[in-house]
């Protein structure tokens, strides 16, 4: 189970919060509020009941605290309890934090408040208790030393975790001093540096937490077994001398999926006439609207029909249920029916086990043979027989130079695998490492032609040959590869060479880019989101002193490769357009019959006969006469297709259409031809009710062509929208 987090922020918005300081611009409370909503957002995303947190606010125009009797507790307001944040919560938030009016409130008695505020929710239950405060120094500050050793008392014994963030506070590790510094402000961070020294807890700057916040920060999981079993040696069954030995499997690599968008209904607000954008789903798949009525959005549910021919019913077709269907596995041309009761038979009854079935040494084993991520085999963690058991089977396969082979069965009933196990020995444990190697229908074998030499018709080895490499060529990309090389080219702290890309640096863009959007637009609705972090991009080119340096190296290369500058592609195929003529001087479409014309498109060879003759045709009303061929055939594959069995070569042919126009520039034909088909599918005028078919076409994106999309087109952007709408 995840660990139990309670954290509270407090958040200075004090009237000197309002200031901008060193150059930015944007306010200390706008600059500071990056940080909070980024751990905020944080929290929300990872949608876990144990991560809770509170927020507070200091210097704030009013009193709302249950100190808040007290003098020296005034002008502290509590914006929010410790509780889950949905966003509905955080949307409120957002609006308690602005910016205030006076100087007055104290950073230590908020301190105060928030540990009563994470003594009275996590009472003596275990939780990671964390305090956070963000300020900018220039307040009051009460620095009774009495009180100050109380607080320190008070956050040892219930080991809190105390971080303070200050605007422009000095940071020598960080390397950051601020010029000028009002002497009540130098004297407000001494305090709480020794606060913070005191309780063993955090001291920096707000620009180094800003400036790490583009760090991705990557997310812990619960180790979950796979398998927990017997790995086994023999038949332990048939034979005495069988080894078996406890384990368990965790998985040791796993790819991270980046966040996945739902479809939900947006439904109309009637009193206002908007339409919301963001809700909360609740736990019983309803969704919470901020600011709106509950249940305002709502998951999309899909419905599937089944129908067969029945020249009886309407239409020709008639509805059956799915209850009704049986199933059935395709055989050459038919399909074999296998029944419910029978369909036992087609599943191999297996037992849970892994089972050791042969060795074989390191290097008879190809990378390219893993099939899967990696995981980890140990043994049982309370079993001593069982570590020391495996621990020899490790070190012995360390010392042969091998790999054992084996079967795994993870649950009853479960396909059998074959993993391939690896020892591995590290300096606070040993463990087996596997992968998933294929069985042999599983192997693809390919021939392809050497690259190092050329065979001909007759035998013969030609080793000197306009495609082979010669020794320059060979001896040029080899000097271009080694100054490109990036295993050395960084730097590490003490100056020496270094990899330039560890894999510890490197993260996934599109993975950390989705979060940052959705993070950023959850907080602010309305504002354009910013650019990637910096190190999402860094490694999405190679660095430009590397390129520079490396510039000779490449000219080298081209020269000793003969490479030419390729002729601009044509944009299109007008007929009065001088179209770039190939280098060699021929015209290969006429070698190969491009005078020909046809005159009809067959339904069997669509494609093929419809580009052919719109590559041959001379004038537009040979390509709307094609189009209007290729239309037809379409049409009569919706009409006569039996379900959705012709849909997708219906929607290849809308596509290859589609594409023809816009290199033709004659986008008005297909615009037609779409315009028309709609109006026949809503009229059911293709074989009856065919919108499962307008959903794919939709799916495909194979609208009208736009003005954006190819400037001969009369159709706007709004124009491409409105084609959608069923209205």
């Amino acid at each position: 189970m995840a660990e139990k987090e309670a954290t509270v922020y407090i958040v200075d918005v004090g009237a000197s919060m309002g200031e901008k300081h060193n150059g930015r611009n944007t306010s200390d409370l706008d600059y500071a509020m990056t940080y909070v909503w980024d751990k905020i957002t944080s929290t929300v995303a990872l949608d876990r009941k144990t991560a809770t947190l509170g927020v507070i606010g200091l210097r704030t125009d009013g009193t709302a605290n249950e100190l808040g009797n007290e003098e020296s507790f005034e002008n502290i307001s509590v914006f929010q309890e410790i509780s889950n944040i949905l966003l509905p919560d955080l949307k409120q938030l957002r609006r308690k934090v602005e910016l205030s009016n006076t100087a007055s409130g104290d950073a230590i008695s908020a301190v105060v408040i928030a540990i009563q505020m994470i003594t009275k929710y996590c009472k003596k239950l275990k939780y990671k208790r964390r305090i956070v405060l963000i300020t900018d120094g220039r307040g009051s500050l009460d620095d009774d030393p009495a009180s100050i050793s109380e607080i320190t008392k008070k956050i040892t014994q219930d080991d809190m975790e105390l971080v303070i963030i200050g605007v422009d506070f000095d940071d020598p590790e960080y390397g950051f001093k601020e010029e000028d510094k009002e002497p009540q402000k130098a004297q407000n961070e001494q305090t709480f540096k020794a606060l913070a020294d005191a309780c063993g807890g955090v001291i920096g700057t707000l620009q180094q937490a800003v400036e790490e916040l583009g760090m991705p920060r990557l997310k812990s999981t619960r180790p979950v077994p796979s398998y927990k079993g017997l790995l086994s040696l023999g038949d332990s069954a048939a034979y005495e001398s069988a080894i078996c030995i406890d384990v368990e499997r965790y998985p040791r690599t796993s790819v991270r999926r980046p966040l996945t968008a739902s479809q939900y209904v947006q439904r109309m607000d009637s009193s206002q006439n908007t339409i919301r954008s963001s809700g909360t789903v609740l736990p019983d798949g309803d969704t919470e609207m901020a600011d709106a009525a509950p249940n305002d959005l709502t998951n999309v549910k899909s419905s599937r029909t089944y129908q067969v021919l029945d020249e009886e019913a309407p239409g020709g077709k008639r509805d059956v249920s799915r209850d009704d269907l049986a199933k059935g596995y395709e055989y050459g041309r038919t399909a074999v029916h296998i029944n419910e009761t029978d369909e036992n038979v087609t599943k191999l009854e297996t037992q849970a086990a892994l089972e050791v079935i042969g060795f074989i040494p390191w290097a008879n084993y190809d990378r390219y043979m893993s099939m899967s991520c990696s995981n980890i085999v140990i043994a049982q963690k309370t079993n001593s027989k069982a570590i020391m058991a495996l621990s020899s089977l490790i070190h012995a396969l360390f010392e042969l130079e091998s790999y054992a082979i084996a079967r795994l069965v993870p649950k009853a009933d479960k396909p059998p695998v074959i993993l391939l196990l690896a020892p591995s020995i590290e300096v606070d444990y040993e463990c087996l490492l596997d992968v998933q190697i294929p069985f042999a229908e599983d192997v693809r074998s390919y021939k392809f032609p050497p690259l190092d030499r050329v065979i001909t018709v007759s035998g013969k080895v030609v080793k000197e040959h306009r495609n082979l490499p010669n020794d320059t060529l060979s001896s040029a990309m080899s000097d271009y590869i080694d100054s490109m090389d990036l295993s050395t080219f960084g730097r590490d702290e003490e100056g020496n060479p270094s990899e330039y890309m560890p894999m510890a640096d490197t993260f996934s863009p599109v993975l950390h880019r989705i979060d940052q959007a959705v993070r950023w637009r959850a907080v602010h609705p309305t504002e354009p989101i910013p650019p990637p972090y910096e190190i999402l991009v860094r490694y999405s080119q190679p660095p430009e002193d590397l390129v520079s340096s490396s510039k000779r190296k490449l000219e080298k290369l081209m020269a000793a490769a003969d490479i030419k500058k390729v002729p601009p592609k044509v944009q299109g195929r007008r007929r009065d357009r001088n179209e770039v003529k190939p280098l060699s001087g021929l015209n290969v479409e006429a070698l190969i019959g491009g005078d020909r014309k046809r005159a009809k498109i067959s339904s069997q060879n669509t494609i093929p006969d419809f580009r052919q003759t719109v590559n041959t045709v001379d004038s537009v009303e040979g390509i709307r006469d094609a189009a209007q061929q290729l239309g037809v055939i379409v049409e009569t594959r919706i009409r006569d297709s039996f379900g959705d069995i012709a849909y997708t070569r219906a929607i290849e042919e809308i596509r290859v259409m589609r594409e023809e126009m816009i290199d033709l520039e004659e986008p008005e034909i297909y615009n037609d031809f779409v315009k028309a088909l709609k109006r026949k599918l809503l009229a059911e005028e293709l074989g009856g009710n065919r919108k499962d078919f307008w959903w794919e076409f939709r799916k495909s994106r194979l609208g009208l062509i736009d003005k954006q999309t190819s400037e001969a087109s009369k159709a706007t952007e709004e124009d491409a929208k409105a084609f959608w709408s069923l209205n």
